[in-house]
């Protein structure tokens, strides 16, 4: 009986060795700035009030690939009017090989947008201050909280 445990464990630890989580390659995917009010808002203090959403999609590539792609949309008003508007889509491919289905996906929803986001980070505050505005840095974000929160609405979903 031991024996049969120590087999067991030997091919977990066998498929545990097969796992494996590379990044391929990180580009922009696509890129949007606008600030409909210049330069009349560049006139006043700025005391922006902003809004983001954030949005991932992913597909398989084939051979263990995917692409991820993280949408950033900043939307900074200024006297309830749209002074700036960025959109950024930051994507990557990734190896995700051994892993099953519900890894997979908590991988694909987790660990790979927390991958891209400080590259789409660093492109917003690039964005901002090239449009004439003072650095839009934004906080980091729990996609570990974003991702239960959707596993927990799609029911919701397909109740509606």
């Amino acid at each position: 009986m031991s024996e049969e445990k120590k087999d067991t464990a030997a091919t977990g630890q066998a498929d545990n060795d097969k796992r494996s989580f590379g990044l391929q390659r990180i580009y922009l995917k696509d890129v949007s700035f606008e600030s409909p009010r210049s330069p009349d808002v560049f006139r006043s203090e700025w005391r922006p009030a902003v809004s983001i959403n954030i949005g991932m999609q992913s597909r398989p590539l084939g051979d263990d690939t995917h692409e991820v792609v993280l949408t950033l949309n900043v939307e900074a008003k200024q006297e309830d009017k749209v002074a700036m508007l960025i959109e950024v889509q930051q994507a990557g491919i990734f190896t995700i090989a051994g892993f099953n289905d519900q890894e997979r996906h908590q991988i694909l929803g987790i660990l790979c947008p927390q991958n891209l986001f400080p590259f789409a980070r660093e492109e917003i505050v690039n964005l901002s201050v090239k449009g004439g505005f003072p650095q839009l840095v934004l906080q980091p974000v729990n996609f570990e909280r974003l991702y239960q929160q959707s596993l927990q609405q799609q029911p919701q979903a397909g109740e509606a």
